[in-house]
């Protein structure tokens, strides 16, 4: 199994692409700190508890807020003395375009999606160099963060400054051992927010559907590996094609 005996933190894994990341790094031997801001998150962990017992644990938390970050990583090392792996997984969107879109709408979705990656990794990195046998940080982008789109403006901002966090990030923490990587999706699961996956959901890509939330776990899986060890710095698409596509095509 991949994953081993390691710990892993999943934030925004109460559901959709992050429920099924925690629960295929638990299949792969990983024990799993479910991290939500409500308590759908415990049941995503009593569900895995229940298929393997020990396998996961449910942390509350607000990871847009430096004091709950904090919190979460002294949790996650309590319940499993360690962190092996982080994957930053929540985000929303603020679906405005600029004129409708207040500075408080935008600080939101900045806050949610972008400066939760940088406490999260500025925290977790600090206790994996601490631990001195390096790890792994998988951030959650999107093709929203290489494109402009005429229904937001906050959550492009968001997650074009993920896409070069993650860079920035790597080649600081590079020499700690500790890789980082995003994986990059379109329309997978649910869109950012909301509880429903409509299959029949409008999608531009070579597959003409909607991707799954198991497909782009599995991709983090992949990242977060050994397999991917010489993987650094680098926003993996998985969108179906979709950014390979010339507009209208």
């Amino acid at each position: 199994m991949r994953h081993q005996n390691k710990a892993v933190i999943v934030t925004g894994a109460g559901r959709n692409i992050g429920e099924e990341t925690a629960k295929l790094f638990v299949k792969e031997g990983a024990k799993v700190a479910v991290v939500d801001l409500d308590d759908r998150g415990q049941g995503v962990a009593d569900n895995l508890n229940a298929e393997k017992e020990g396998s996961a644990i449910f942390i509350k938390a607000n990871v847009a807020d430096e004091e709950s970050v904090k919190n979460l990583v002294a949790e996650t090392v309590k319940a499993f003395g360690r962190i092996d792996t982080l994957v930053n997984n929540v985000a929303i969107s603020d679906n405005l375009t600029i004129r409708e879109c207040t500075l408080a709408d935008f600080q939101k979705t900045i806050d949610v999606t972008l400066t939760s990656q940088f406490l999260t990794c500025k925290y977790v990195g600090e206790q994996m160099i601490e631990q001195g046998d390096g790890g792994v940080i998988v951030n959650i982008g999107s093709t929203s963060g290489f494109k402009g789109r005429n229904s937001a403006v906050a959550y492009c901002a968001a997650k074009g400054g993920v896409a070069n966090l993650v860079r920035a990030i790597a080649a600081q923490y590079a020499e700690h051992g500790i890789r980082v990587n995003s994986v990059v999706p379109n329309r997978i699961g649910s869109p950012v927010g909301k509880e429903e996956f409509d299959p029949g959901r409008y999608v531009t890509n070579m597959l003409h559907r909607p991707g799954l939330p198991e497909e782009l776990a599995a991709a983090v899986n992949f990242m977060a590996s050994d397999e991917a060890s010489f993987i650094y710095g680098e926003n993996l698409f998985v969108d179906g094609g979709y950014s390979a596509m010339m507009d209208g095509s």
